[in-house]
């Protein structure tokens, strides 16, 4: 990866309202997850697959920035939905761009619904880091610095990959928007609870996929942000995430604006938009 000082010469462009993708981008282009043959089922994948009825096709939107900006780092985005279906673009494809001027090579998971297999989203987001590792040299990427972005319920998805899968699929950091952390009944968004888990979900099962529960010290650095007034996905949710976090000596930035509500992204009508931008950027800048 460049030294922290070409990111510090771009800072104050990143911030300006975004231009079309290719002023930035090198290389856009759709990737099969599973050229092979799917790993599992949802019930309804042998279908053919119709984003019009939330049944995605496992794969990956490519946004590689222009190999003079490149810094080698990486980032897959989980658009949320509530695990019934995905907001692919204010949550996705509309942050290439921003993405690509930092030098971030930039990629959007279309991702499974989970349809009663809980299995089902998370093989396919281990299945994109593990395929964008296999692409690395390819790509322009470094192996090691490659994260994992979601908004809402795709924070969920991100957040369980942080915390859940082995150190060869671990994601070197995280960034959250309004994410989903708990299945604690008390405190989730539930339509996300019972779409992944079931209505009548054990504790046990509701416990393990409360992420606050699952950090430990190898959990990657996290960047945290909500809406105060966001009433979709409680920003307890961020809150407890963050503690966990610093009680196990990860590191992290929490911020919560004062409105917005729940499921902004990247739309530019939100109106902490570019403060938004700001301490993203100042986050990346930090490590």
């Amino acid at each position: 990866m460049k030294r922290i000082t070409f990111f510090a010469a771009i800072l104050s462009a990143a911030l300006v309202s975004v231009p079309l993708f290719g002023q930035y981008t090198q290389k856009e282009f759709d990737l099969d997850l599973w050229p092979n043959g799917l790993p599992n089922t949802n019930g309804i994948d042998h279908l053919p697959f119709d984003d019009n009825v939330n049944n995605y096709k496992p794969s990956l939107r490519v946004f590689l920035p222009k190999e003079e900006l490149s810094t080698g780092r990486a980032l897959i985005a989980c658009p949320g939905g509530a695990y019934h279906g995905l907001a692919y673009n204010h949550e996705g494809y509309d942050w290439a761009p921003f993405f690509n001027k930092l030098g971030i090579a930039y990629m959007v998971l279309k991702y499974r619904m989970p349809k009663g297999v809980k299995e089902v989203p998370f093989s396919d987001a281990e299945e994109a880091i593990r395929v964008v590792k296999e692409m690395s040299e390819e790509w322009g990427i470094h192996p090691d610095e490659i994260g994992i972005m979601g908004s809402s319920a795709g924070g969920h998805l991100a957040s369980t990959i942080a915390t859940h899968a082995k150190p060869g699929l671990r994601p070197a950091f995280q960034v959250l928007f309004y994410p989903v952390i708990t299945m604690d009944k008390s405190f989730t968004h539930m339509g996300s609870h019972d779409n992944l888990l079931g209505k009548d979900a054990s504790p046990e099962l509701e416990e393990l996929y409360s992420n606050e529960k699952q950090v430990t010290p190898e959990t990657p650095r996290a960047f945290i942000v909500f809406s105060d007034d966001d009433t979709g996905v409680t920003p307890i949710n961020g809150a407890s995430y963050y503690l966990a976090l610093k009680k196990n000596k990860v590191p992290a930035s929490f911020y919560i604006y004062p409105s917005g509500g729940h499921g902004w992204g990247f739309r530019e009508d939100f109106k902490y938009n570019k403060e938004m931008l700001q301490n993203l950027t100042s986050w990346i800048l930090s490590f």
